[in-house]
């Protein structure tokens, strides 16, 4: 099987694995925040298209990431170009009834950034939800590479080139070394860190962590299945 198919059977595809982590996280979402189809959500750093393919979806979602807003977007929806490390007043102005954010943290750029992100997160709204992949998992998930996140940059460089299961293409080195710098994953000290309030609770794939979500709810979060 070509690599590029190889990926999108493991990832890209909606009857892929990840897509199958995707439908499980979303349930327990929806577990975790039973009146979740009643509230106002915010999702920092996302895209509009995971909440229309949603089995449950909130009244209202608010998307702000740094990409253009789509041509439509849904009455039920707005969407915002906008830092989520650096919200602008019109939006630090408002409050929600949950903070959403997927896979996120690991790319908004070093510690700093991540503490502002979490202030950002604490500021908009009494409860969240804030997941991002575990450091620990023996597999990097974004080039789904054995220990890739353990080797010096210069490795990781030179093997983001080369490893045909990317998330996207880096035929240059600079390309390369621009992902791989914008890649930082987390361990459970740094959530404890970044989020001392919420509780920090573990996806497992085969009894093992492989991403970790800190929640704040109103009452203690569900298990994960």
């Amino acid at each position: 099987m070509r690599p590029h198919r190889l990926r999108f059977h493991l990832v890209d595809s909606d009857r892929s694995w990840s897509a199958r982590q995707r439908r499980r996280r979303a349930d327990w979402l929806a577990r975790t925040f039973p009146d979740l189809e009643k509230m106002h959500v915010i999702d920092l750093g996302g895209r509009l298209g995971t909440w229309t393919r949603a089995d449950v979806r909130p009244a209202r979602v608010h998307v702000v990431n740094l990409e253009r807003p789509p041509a439509n977007v849904p009455d039920w929806a707005e969407v915002d170009r906008a830092d989520a490390c650096d919200l602008p007043a019109r939006i630090t102005s408002r409050r929600y009834d949950l903070v959403f954010s997927n896979s996120v943290l690991e790319h908004v750029g070093g510690h700093e950034r991540r503490l502002r992100f979490a202030d950002a997160v604490r500021g908009l709204g009494d409860r969240h939800w804030v997941q991002t992949p575990y450091r620990y998992f023996p597999i990097e998930p974004h080039w789904i590479a054995p220990g890739m996140q353990f080797l010096p940059v210069r490795l990781r460089t030179a093997f983001a080139r080369r490893w045909p299961l990317g998330h996207k293409p880096t035929r240059t080195h600079e390309a390369a070394i621009h992902q791989v710098l914008w890649t930082e994953l987390l361990d459970r000290s740094q959530m404890r860190h970044y989020f001392p309030d919420s509780r920090i609770l573990a996806e497992r794939v085969a009894g093992l962590p492989k991403s970790l979500i800190a929640v704040r709810a109103d009452g203690p979060p569900v298990p994960s299945p």
